[in-house]
């Protein structure tokens, strides 16, 4: 991080970034703080040294995150969906300093699409992530099940590589699918910001043994180094 400021995120996203630099602390030899996990670490607390994530060695299998991001109907309210894609160009550009692979699932109206990777996301994404749009029903289980199939993909491809697995929804949907059983970590991102919220998501998260947080609990201290 560098001196506490204030960047826009994507277009119309309503996000600004705050970067601001932590006190150092003494890692391994030759390693840099992993900003993705150190953040999914921390969950909604502070942050303290316990949660700090370390990038992998020179030589260490390359990580895998792959993000599933809900475009349906009901995240186009209070600009859901906007600010769903400037957390993920914030998480794509930390991905890109760390060199790790991403994969982007789009799931809206009657399916799921692969929209990016796997493959190191580079400096254009912002302007790539753009022209997702929203609409339609909420068919998370499709989603989940071409996440699971990259998932179980990179793990045939480099066994040793850790796999994270990324949820962005508002959890409008009665659907439960199963645990992807290839994925490493589990990070669900809630973005139910109703009067009356439903809950699911934490359902959804303590049935996969997933972590469970806010939007805005990471967009907070985004590593520029």
């Amino acid at each position: 991080m560098s001196h506490r400021t204030t960047a826009p995120a994507a277009p119309g996203s309503g996000v600004r970034w705050r970067h601001g630099r932590l006190p150092a602390r003494q890692g391994l030899p030759g390693t840099r703080i992993a900003w993705p996990a150190t953040l999914a670490a921390k969950r909604g607390g502070q942050l303290e040294a316990a949660h700090l994530r370390f990038r992998p060695r020179s030589g260490e299998p390359r990580a895998f995150h792959c993000f599933v991001l809900d475009c349906s109907a009901s995240m186009l309210d209070g600009a859901r969906l906007g600010l769903a894609k400037g957390l993920l160009v914030a998480l794509f550009d930390a991905a890109a300093r760390e060199r790790a692979e991403v994969a982007l699932i789009g799931f809206g109206g009657r399916g799921a699409e692969r929209r990016f990777g796997p493959a190191v996301p580079r400096w254009w994404n912002e302007r790539w992530l753009e022209p997702v749009a929203g609409g339609g029903g909420t068919p998370l289980s499709a989603g989940i099940a071409m996440a699971q199939s990259l998932l179980a993909r990179i793990a045939r491809r480099r066994p040793g590589a850790p796999r994270t697995l990324w949820l962005l929804s508002d959890m409008r949907t009665d659907e439960m699918p199963s645990r992807p059983a290839q994925a490493d970590e589990i990070h669900l991102v809630d973005f139910d910001d109703a009067t009356v919220r439903l809950g699911r998501a934490q359902r959804l998260a303590r049935r996969w043994e997933a972590s469970c947080r806010r939007p805005e609990d990471l967009i907070t201290r985004i590593d520029r180094n």
